[in-house]
């Protein structure tokens, strides 16, 4: 058989092939790029739409199995890419950021800062380009749980200045503006001015992701972001108690009315892994979070536990991501990335074909 032969039957085999997310087949999503067939050696990339794709071995080996089946061929290269895409905004600030992701909730306490970090982190290690804000003006602890010691921003010019760099991030935060230990003592109008300088005035570059750490609540900084940053989507974290969910079930509200896209729910502390017996053992109740995911029709994006590792790491500055990454808190902190990011190309997806507004489900169940 003529290659050009095969290759009519490797792009029709390649098109029963879906994106399990997306609901289309990867031919169609314009995902097969660089297509080479010599001899009956077939050779091509599939480029998805993000490196943090929870489902890419499972397309490589369909792509790969169903290639090996066509008469003809003796062998199969499918190499997996990524590019990320860009959401589409037309504002004049962090343009050269593709997608902003907002990490809210509704009380303080719940360790939105911690699954922020270990997000950012574990987005990071895919291979994406990552910035994180510390949008938590007067609590700000990313510092901290980066291990980035208080120091002033380097200027650039023109009234600008550059991010710090740790573990594979760029990382704003209040805490760099006054000196080690010193509060902001801020009133409203104020609040909004460190944020527009976080939003205009930081030479972020080029990023896959910018994970924005919100401040609880539903105040002044939370309404300063969503009116001036084109935020991609958001995430709502919250404890397993009724009480957490009261005020998460507000930060969902909140977003909602402010139009941006709800991404899912995360439970924080959601259980205890104990390493003796391999048991979770289910500490503040249990499906809290589902509960809310399900009452507002938004993905559950998983439970993340409550072990020491990660109450360490971020005292000691080495989010456990980094620190413990074969650990079950590191797993799950990774399968939280790719969800999210698996979320972002949906709602793209959504906003590219000009649908109306949609429940999607995620392609997997715990």
């Amino acid at each position: 058989m003529s290659d050009q032969k095969i290759e009519l039957q490797v792009i029709a085999a390649l098109k029963t092939v879906k994106d399990p997310d997306l609901h289309k087949d990867i031919v169609s999503l314009g995902f097969v790029k660089n297509m080479k067939i010599d001899n009956g050696h077939v050779k091509f990339d599939v480029e998805l739409t993000t490196p943090a794709c929870p489902v890419k071995e499972q397309l490589r080996q369909e792509c790969e199995g169903k290639v090996k089946a066509i008469e003809g061929v003796s062998r199969v290269e499918v190499n997996m890419t990524a590019e990320v895409r860009a959401a589409h905004h037309n504002q004049p600030v962090l343009t050269g950021v593709k997608n902003i992701i907002a990490v809210a909730s509704g009380k303080g306490g719940v360790g939105k800062s911690t699954v922020s970090t270990n997000l950012a982190v574990a987005l990071s290690q895919t291979g994406a380009r990552v910035g994180l804000m510390d949008a938590d003006i007067y609590g700000p602890s990313i510092p901290q749980m980066l291990g980035i010691p208080i120091t002033p921003p380097k200027g650039s010019g023109n009234n600008k200045f550059f991010p710090h760099e740790k573990s594979g991030l760029k990382v704003v935060s209040a805490a760099f503006l006054t000196k080690e230990g010193q509060p902001l003592m801020l009133r409203g109008p104020m609040l909004g001015g460190i944020i527009q300088q976080f939003l205009q005035n930081v030479e972020w570059g080029e990023l896959d992701y910018l994970v924005i750490d919100l401040p609880p609540g539903t105040g002044d900084v939370q309404l300063t972001l969503t009116q001036r940053a084109p935020i991609s989507g958001a995430v709502v974290v919250t404890t397993p108690q009724k009480v957490a969910l009261i005020d998460a079930e507000k930060g969902v509200r909140m977003f909602q009315n402010v139009k941006v896209p709800l991404l899912g729910i995360v439970e924080n502390m959601s259980y205890f892994h104990c390493p003796d017996n391999d048991k979770k053992y289910y500490l503040f109740k249990h499906g809290g979070g589902q509960r809310l995911a399900d009452q507002f029709k938004v993905p559950f994006l998983g439970e993340i536990p409550i072990v020491p590792e990660i109450c360490e790491g971020g005292d000691d500055g080495r989010p456990v991501t980094l620190d413990h990454p074969d650990s079950s808190s590191a797993q799950a902190y990774r399968a939280l990335a790719g969800r999210v990011a698996a979320q972002l190309s949906i709602v793209q997806a959504r906003e590219n074909a000009e649908q109306p507004e949609t429940t999607f489900e995620l392609a997997w169940k715990e």
